[in-house]
């Protein structure tokens, strides 16, 4: 015998709401479950003299929803292999545990689902026209609801609040996504009250006197404005609005070209913060890169080239190309064995050294990218054992600017050639070239700062002194730094 469960969907008030076809399942069933027995339609089950269990006792046996849902499914389905069980839930579609039916249904089993009044239905019915769903309404169990979820701006119905931790679950949520004091509307219990939905704020919704499945909270939609927390959509609808009709005329007008800068500098800046170990500074920073994306994606939507989803793919496919050992591949082909670089070769086209010597980008700072170039190049054993080996060659090619010093012919080239082979050197000592021309450039600036200090405190102008008099302080302020002074 195959398995087999019936998941009937109750609605949330008595029996006089059930569908006829709902009705007859129950009547029928050979194994019936209540999700709870503080349904309403378990008193019209025990006038008619219909055996039923509930499942009441999970909620006190378990801490985390997800646990409890998922031992839910396992022994329904369990039930299931000695007879057809009916599973009868106030909403099948938004039942977390029929959720887990699915994912866990064995091979072979059946699942059939018999709707019921929804929990929408319900509040539309109970809120009338204040309801909005052609915005995009999201509907939300109370015990699957995350910051993430509402996300968007789109109203939202969060319903099954059934008891006064999960209540307090809901409004912190609600309350760091759109604010304490901002306005919902609370669908109270049906079992307890009128049900007579009012207007509450946010902070408020953990203060009421009754909690059980019929409690929900409707979210309107919000603007951009009336938001305290942002994701995702809303960073696509502000840059929406920006470069819109009725937006900002500097915005509507950038192109790639004319933000190319800004990407550049915005991405330094986030180093910066990282190099500064400031969190607030970092996520701020990041958002300025995030936005760079998003509107350089926003332009190539409005010159129908690309647009977001083309972005997000292109990443998404290439981290699950370049992960074969976390993603294996579809195909049947092994990749295992290839390494990170052999896939970027293979993505990219590149069959030589000289070429995937050329696919560093050229936009990249030219410390950095000599580096990179190095690195390719040692990829095939064309490189110096060790950073003292590789020394003489920045003698030998100072030399050589020295020979061209002060206007040779090919002085440009030759000072090129003692960057790069600093570079060598650098990189073979462990080191990141940008990083110690940085730090050498930061040294520079405290230096010449204190040595400025220094000649103002002995009453003296730093413009009125020669060059060697200059160079005493100079001196003066590295034997203080290196005496520890």
């Amino acid at each position: 015998m195959s398995k087999k469960i019936i998941v009937v969907g109750l609605g949330q008030r008595d029996a006089s709401h059930l569908t006829l076809t709902a009705e007859a399942q129950l009547r029928a069933a050979e194994c019936l479950v209540l999700r709870t027995a503080r349904h309403p339609v378990a008193e019209w089950l025990n006038a008619e003299g219909l055996p039923y269990e509930s499942l009441d006792d999970y909620y006190g046996r378990f801490d985390d929803f997800d646990a409890m849902h998922t031992a839910m499914a396992n022994d329904l389905w369990r039930k299931a292999a000695r007879r057809t069980v009916t599973f009868a839930v106030s909403d099948p579609s938004a039942d977390q545990a029929v959720r887990c039916l699915r994912q866990l249904k064995p091979a072979g089993a059946a699942l059939q689902i018999v709707p019921g009044l929804s929990a929408l239905d319900e509040a539309d019915a109970r809120l009338g026209g204040l309801l909005d769903a052609s915005a995009g309404l999201c509907v939300i169990p109370a015990s699957a609801l995350s910051p993430t979820a509402l996300m968007g701006g789109m109203p939202a119905l969060i319903t099954e609040i059934d008891n006064p931790h999960l209540a307090g679950d809901v409004k912190l949520t609600l309350c760091d996504a759109i604010g304490d004091e901002t306005a919902v509307f609370l669908l109270p219990s049906l079992l307890a009250t009128s049900g007579r939905p009012k207007e509450i704020q946010a902070c408020e919704l953990d203060r009421q006197k009754h909690y059980d499945h019929t409690v929900s909270v409707y979210i309107p939609a919000l603007s951009l404005q009336e938001r305290s927390r942002y994701g995702f959509a809303e960073l696509l609808r502000l840059v929406e609005v920006l470069r819109g009709e009725d937006g900002c005329p500097w915005d509507r007008k950038q192109t790639h070209e004319s933000m190319r800068t800004c990407l550049v500098e915005e991405a330094y800046e986030a180093a910066g913060a990282i190099d500064e170990e400031d969190d607030a500074h970092l996520f701020d920073e990041l958002g300025d890169v995030l936005f760079q994306v998003v509107f350089h994606a926003s332009i190539g939507q409005q010159q129908a080239s690309f647009d977001i989803q083309d972005v997000c793919t292109a990443i998404c496919r290439k981290m699950i190309a370049r992960h074969p050992h976390v993603f294996p591949p579809v195909d049947g082909q092994d990749a295992a064995a290839e390494t990170w670089e052999e896939r970027k070769r293979r993505e990219k086209g590149l069959t030589t050294q000289a070429s995937v010597l050329s696919d560093v980008s050229r936009a990249l700072p030219a410390l950095t990218r000599a580096d990179k170039v190095q690195k390719k190049a040692a990829q095939v054993g064309f490189d110096w054992p060790n950073a003292e080996e590789a020394l003489p060659k920045v003698a030998e090619e100072a030399e050589e600017v020295r020979s061209e010093l002060p206007e040779g012919a090919h002085l440009a080239e030759e000072l090129g050639d003692l960057l790069f082979s600093c570079v060598n050197v650098i990189r073979l000592a462990g080191c990141d070239p940008e990083q110690v021309l940085t730090h050498a450039t930061d040294k520079f600036v405290s230096r010449f700062t204190e040595m400025e200090n220094l000649i103002k405190s002995d009453g003296k102008s730093l413009k009125a002194l020669t060059l060697q008099e200059m160079d005493v302080y100079w001196n003066a302020v590295k034997s203080r730094r290196n005496s520890g002074g």
